[in-house]
């Protein structure tokens, strides 16, 4: 498919990617809008170009308790300078996604590090329940792969949905500070502490 100027600038407007990773998008996604948009998002160039010669390897831990002393949780969140590991607005964010984990409990920071074994798992189940309640044959696959998405939605911290912004992700809302910040920004890892909970936690 011709991958014309205009599709260039509509898919720029829309991520503030620069252009030639706009065009590259859209061949690869062979002219499809949305799988351009997708691919700039899962590049990381949404809303800032990644320098290639600069590592996320700056950055806080921040540390958040909750519940008076009930919850803790702290989280690594990178950026590319110290100069940026400093600002307000990168500390605001690590805290804002501290407080997510705290209050919505991922499992994971994104789809990929989900096991291979916890997914299967899971499709076995919607697909044991979408049987019980009499779900057309045909139509069991789609509802198993509905069910799947949504559960990654739930225990993925990039994929939920922002506890102040219901129309935000946390990778929008990161993606939305690398805008305005100028840097790569990653999330890298966390650990979530729950009083009385068993020694299995997550991050």
């Amino acid at each position: 498919m011709e991958i014309t100027t205009q599709m260039i600038k509509d898919l720029r407007a829309a991520t503030s990617a620069p252009m030639l990773d706009c065009r590259k998008a859209l061949q690869e996604a062979n002219g499809d809008f949305q799988k351009a948009v997708d691919w700039l998002r899962e590049k990381g160039m949404a809303t800032a170009a990644k320098r290639s010669d600069r590592v996320a390897s700056n950055g806080i831990v921040e540390m958040y308790s909750h519940g008076g002393g009930r919850v803790g949780v702290m989280v690594e969140v990178n950026c590319e300078t110290d100069f940026v590991a400093r600002a307000e607005q990168f500390r605001n964010l690590a805290h804002e996604i501290a407080l997510q984990i705290a209050a919505s409990a991922p499992k994971y920071v994104t789809a990929d590090e989900i096991p291979a074994a916890e997914l299967e798992h899971e499709s076995e189940i919607a697909r044991a329940r979408a049987i019980e309640e009499g779900k057309p044959e045909k139509m069991l696959s789609k509802i198993v792969e509905g069910r799947v998405e949504k559960y990654k939605d739930e225990v993925c911290l990039m994929r939920q949905t922002y506890i102040r912004d219901e129309s935000l992700t946390i990778e929008k809302l990161v993606l939305q500070n690398v805008a305005a910040i100028g840097e790569s920004v990653i999330v890298r890892r966390f650990q979530r502490w729950e009083l009385g909970e068993s020694a299995n936690s997550n991050g």
